[in-house]
């Protein structure tokens, strides 16, 4: 299966990329057959009831539950390693595309605008995932206090990637989701699987391309902090020669190496971060609507009356309103209901 339908993520073919990249491990030996049902049983597990993204008792790991397909996401990739326990998945970065399954997890280094769609799921097998958040400052102390040896790669890569899953990767990532079921032991536990997955991130094949990102000297530590730069500053004009100077950077390598590490050019990535923002509003507005009309109907049906009023309550408001008698006791009291416009009240 390709993982990327458009040229590769070192400016090669798709056909060109490394076999294990391509096509994941072929077949899958018992007891990583075993480890990854055990994967499925316990998302859905943790995941019953719900729908959409569900925090953890673990810092930082987060799992998904999809039903339906349904549309393209927009987003922004932080840095992560996201698995695949059932379903398929696409993400659209620049015009590359990547898939990703139960064989493959992705990898993101830095903050990424997204297009994403859950492209396999139904109702009886939905789209299960996680996600555990990558923490750069942990991966830097991980280098440091380990000695481990620096990338022999000088240039800036493509900041997200996707590699084959084997055991080594998934049996962390199973230590730290059954932790879910015993709460106290996250506090001292956690930590220490999580620098597991860490290490096992940094010494794997694309290991260099996550060690660049804590390596304060290398393109690529430079490129992501004009990128928070960029998501900091997204609403305001930067101009290419201060950000090129705040990097140590001239504007020729920070066009090429930006470019390397994102799939866009500076004024794209800006744009897309413009774009993502105003969907958000969009979004927001309209869930402000919907919420002001529903709590406009319940506070109209609380405070309606009835308009017919029952023959002993008219006889007593007759003796209060005399002009009741004028009408030859057929006269009603009708009162006016309260309707309140949801463009007039406003519930937050």
């Amino acid at each position: 299966m390709a993982l990327n339908d458009t040229p590769g993520l070192d400016g090669k073919d798709a056909h060109e990329q490394p076999r294990e990249t391509r096509h994941g491990g072929g077949a899958l030996d018992a007891a990583l057959d075993e480890a990854r049902l055990e994967l499925v049983s316990l998302i859905d597990r943790f995941t019953a009831g719900c729908e959409g993204t569900v925090e953890t008792a673990v810092p930082g790991l987060f799992l998904h539950r999809v039903m339906n397909p349904g549309g393209p996401k927009h987003g922004i990739q932080t840095p992560a390693l996201a698995l695949i326990a059932q379903g398929s998945k696409r993400l659209m970065v620049g015009d590359e595309v990547y898939i990703y399954d139960p064989m493959h997890y992705l990898v993101s280094s830095v903050d990424l605008p997204v297009c994403g769609q859950v492209s396999v799921a139904s109702e009886s097998e939905p789209y299960l995932g996680v996600r555990l958040d990558l923490d750069v400052e942990e991966i830097t102390s991980l280098i440091q206090d380990q000695n481990l040896p620096p990338t022999t790669q000088a240039d800036a890569s493509r900041g997200l990637y996707v590699n084959c899953l084997g055991n080594s990767m998934l049996d962390p990532v199973l230590r730290l989701l059954r932790m879910i079921d015993t709460p106290e032991d996250v506090a001292i536990l956690a930590p220490l699987v999580k620098r597991e997955i860490l290490y096992r991130l940094l010494m794997n094949g694309s290991g260099a391309r996550l060690r660049k990102i804590a390596l304060q000297d290398s393109q690529t530590h430079r490129i992501a902090r004009a990128i928070q730069m960029l998501r900091e500053h997204f609403d305001q004009p930067l101009r290419v020669e201060d950000i090129a100077r705040d990097m140590h950077m001239s504007v020729s390598s920070l066009h090429h190496h930006f470019k390397a590490v994102t799939a866009m050019s500076r004024l794209q990535y800006q744009k897309q971060l413009r774009l993502q923002e105003a969907r958000r509003l969009m979004l927001l507005a309209r869930y402000r609507r919907c919420r002001d009309r529903r709590a406009s109907r319940r506070l109209r049906k609380r405070v309606a009356v009835q308009p017919r009023i029952q023959p002993p309550v008219r006889r007593a408001a007759a003796a209060r309103h005399p002009s009741l008698e004028r009408c030859g006791g057929r006269g009603r009291i009708r009162t006016a209901s309260v309707v309140i416009s949801s463009t007039s009240t406003k519930f937050s």
